[in-house]
């Protein structure tokens, strides 16, 4: 009976929330990169009022500069046309991980505004924190018009297909006047106008220490902000609840907890990196306990973004995918018994030099989380994240549904035994004489709560 009651609060819990009523045939899922490339330029191309992109970063490469040539251009041709990138602020403005290039993002966004000189198409920088390894803005979603474009997936050549290899996300079209209108809102109340967000394509920008008060207020304000929108969905209808949070009480983690508290027969979970707030697990361990039946979608240590083969240099940041390889061993070691009777599933993602990037939960075949959260600590604490939580409670999104499911599903293996997946004996040497290393001072644990 006790059971029973958490059940239906946590079920409650969903069904109060907000509901934006969406047509069925307004949702549209890419299965690939480059159909999301394709999709996001043609889209650029089309767009007749209005274009705001907000992803981490728009990288200087080719992907990145295909995507704001596009940018400008759709504004030479239309100069009434409101166009407007949001990025993180220190990401930048730093060369990335591994990278000697002193020159950023940043300096390319002036370089950028300087010859398209007459052309306004801003570039802002989001600071969520003081520092970027205490926050980044981790916000998803493009609005084009009256469509969100909505992936976990940032600006650049991996993340576009540009060349060879890419980076495996969810990538869904969704036309929807209400919610790109609440998107939107929350972007111009929450960014615009705060003294912390500045333009990066402004050579004049501030410094980090010249905005540090004004970026602490800033990240205060964020805490308590949410989207705002009138929610007329009915429960029988087909519906999206916008969600947006910073800090581990947000709505977005309350929102979480309650949907896999909610099961009442399965559960989906996607995330690239195997580092989930132990709050989440103590879940899922409590759902095997009660006969649920999960499926766990990981990213193989050689398909996460930060794993060096082994013949590049070794550097410090190349030892996360081993970490986060532990924490999965540990839990399957833990959890062998649902495995061996089938009701818990683990699947590696790997293929050849690709990477992987989906994030998202999938409850009952009724709620479906898409998400650019890590499902991790630092997304539970630390980065500003949002969500779109769509209710399907007649299954009219189950054809592409079952197809995204399948195609994610693809190229994976089905961990068996834990004993498939590698111990610290199986590690490089320097990988394993830094994990020994670093373990007694417990580094690795904040390495983990950081990235």
């Amino acid at each position: 009976m006790f059971l029973n009651f958490n059940s239906s609060k946590h079920q409650q819990h969903l069904e109060e929330l907000p509901k934006i009523p969406q047509i069925a045939a307004d949702i549209q899922i890419l299965y690939s990169p480059k159909a999301f490339r394709n999709a996001l330029l043609k889209a650029i191309s089309g767009a007749q009022h209005r274009i705001y992109l907000v992803a981490l970063y728009l990288e200087q490469d080719q992907g990145g500069q295909v995507i704001l040539d596009a940018l400008y251009k759709a504004k030479q041709i239309n100069s009434h046309l409101e166009v407007a990138v949001l990025v993180d602020w220190h990401r930048a403005q730093r060369s990335r991980i591994g990278g000697n290039n002193g020159h950023t993002n940043a300096d390319w966004y002036c370089n950028m505004a300087e010859f398209y000189s007459g052309v306004e198409v801003p570039v802002y920088g989001v600071p969520i924190n003081t520092r970027e390894a205490l926050g980044v803005l981790h916000l998803k979603g493009f609005i084009v018009d009256n469509n969100v474009i909505y992936s976990g997936a940032n600006l650049n050549n991996i993340y576009l297909h540009q060349h060879d290899k890419y980076r495996y996300d969810r990538y869904y079209i969704i036309r929807n006047p209400l919610l790109a209108e609440s998107l939107l809102s929350y972007i111009r109340q929450q960014f615009f106008t705060a003294l912390a967000v500045n333009r990066l394509d402004d050579p004049t920008r501030p410094k980090r220490l010249k905005i540090k008060h004004n970026t602490k207020l800033f990240r205060h304000s964020l805490r308590e902000a949410r989207y705002c929108y009138e929610g007329k969905a009915a429960l029988n209808e087909l519906a999206i609840t916008p969600l947006v949070g910073l800090g581990k009480q947000s709505i977005l983690n309350q929102t979480i907890h309650n949907l896999i508290c909610a099961a009442s027969t399965s559960i989906i979970l996607c995330t690239p990196y195997f580092n989930m707030p132990a709050r989440l697990v103590r879940h899922l361990v409590s759902q095997l306990r009660k006969g649920k039946q999960i499926e766990v979608i990981v990213g193989d240590k050689t398909a996460n973004d930060f794993y060096l083969p082994t013949d590049q240099p070794f550097q410090i940041i190349g030892i996360l995918p081993y970490l986060y390889e532990i924490n999965l061993r540990n839990f399957v070691t833990r959890l062998q018994s649902y495995i061996n009777n089938g009701q818990l599933i683990v699947r590696l993602w790997k293929n050849s030099e690709n990477s992987y990037h989906i994030k998202g939960i999938w409850i009952d075949n009724e709620w479906l989380l898409l998400t650019g959260n890590n499902l991790n600590p630092r997304s539970w604490r630390l980065d500003l994240e949002n969500a779109l939580l769509i209710h399907d409670p007649q299954h009219e999104l189950y054809s592409q549904r079952e197809q995204e499911l399948a195609l994610i599903r693809t190229d994976t293996e089905v961990v068996l035994h834990f004993t498939e997946l590698q111990s610290i004996a199986d590690y490089p040497v320097k990988v394993r004489k830094l994990i020994r290393r670093l373990r007694p001072i417990f580094i690795d644990r904040l390495i983990s709560q950081i990235l």
